[in-house]
């Protein structure tokens, strides 16, 4: 029904900077809260930063600063501009999004796309 393409992925060098890109489609009646998760090799899928539909922002402490979060929601479209960035970052990420399909009396269906990877070499 939904659908979230992940894009922008790629091999960077330490410092270096990529932006990455999420755009749903499919049925959809409100977009809500949209997110950016990562899972890097042996560890647990983790909070890289979520915006609201309103634009209200919330990072990870280990991002602050590094990386921006942003939407077009006429383009259904979240960004993630990551700056700075260091071989800790490596890892796949994964957009996620709180979808409303039909009415506001729907309940929010939680969708996630198949990730883009980010490797930073040192």
């Amino acid at each position: 029904q939904v659908q979230l393409v992940e894009s922008g992925g790629g091999l960077v060098q330490a410092g270096g900077s990529l932006r990455l890109s999420c755009t749903a489609s499919g049925t959809i009646f409100s977009l809500n809260s949209m997110g950016w998760y990562r899972r890097a090799p042996g560890k647990q899928r983790e909070l890289v930063a979520r915006i609201t539909s309103g634009g209200v922002t919330n990072y990870a402490g280990f991002v602050r600063g590094r990386f921006t979060i942003s939407r077009d929601n006429a383009k259904k479209t979240m960004y993630l501009q990551m700056n700075s960035l260091k071989p800790d970052d490596t890892a796949v990420y994964y957009c996620n999004a709180l979808v409303l399909l039909y009415s506001y009396r729907d309940p929010e269906v939680e969708y996630s796309g198949q990730g883009t990877q980010v490797t930073v070499s040192s």
